[in-house]
């Protein structure tokens, strides 16, 4: 079997960092829905107006740091099709942002403690709070007979700086107004 082939299927190459392991730090991350439907309401008026999706979005937003501890989510926009969000995991130099956010379903504790995990503590990384906010979000629509679902991936982008920051924190507080020139906007 190929390299490049896993059960029969292409493997595509990880957009994460080789040189970061992603359990400590501040990061930027997209995620969105599958093909870009506008699950989570709609944009009028310059306004989010949230769809009953969208306040579960929300609401797990809100709810990461009680099911991580060690993270904190300072900065997050609800979009109509994707969410933008800081997440900061365990201790940072940078100045955490006080923004305004909007206005929520629980995200799933896992029953397995980190220590008997067969991989090593799995929890304390950007991917397993991106997927346990997933899982939140997807568990609820299915409760409610919602057909929703993310696309398989997720956008990071390491916040290096304290520039960078404000840079963030400026642009997912804009993006509501700018959603007309936005290119997830389709």
């Amino acid at each position: 079997m190929s390299e490049d082939r896993f059960h029969d299927r292409y493997r595509i190459p990880s957009a994460r960092a080789q040189w970061h392991n992603y359990d400590g730090g501040e990061y930027f991350v997209t995620v969105c829905t599958r093909n870009r439907e506008h699950y989570f309401g709609e944009i009028a008026g310059g306004e989010m107006h949230l769809s009953e999706m969208g306040t579960v979005a929300d609401k797990c937003m809100r709810n990461i740091h009680n099911h991580f501890p060690h993270v904190d989510v300072p900065s997050y926009v609800i979009m109509p099709n994707h969410v933008h969000a800081i997440i900061v995991i365990g201790t940072t130099n940078l100045e955490r942002p006080t923004v305004e956010t909007q206005n929520f379903a629980s995200l799933q504790s896992s029953q397995q403690s980190e220590s008997s995990q067969k991989f090593g503590p799995q929890r304390r990384n950007l991917a397993s709070v991106v997927r346990g906010y997933k899982i939140g979000v997807t568990k609820f629509s299915r409760q409610i007979g919602i057909p929703f679902a993310w696309q398989a991936r997720f956008y990071d982008h390491i916040i290096r700086n304290q520039d960078e920051m404000d840079r963030i924190v400026r642009y997912i507080g804009n993006n509501v107004a700018k959603w007309e020139l936005d290119e997830l906007n389709r």
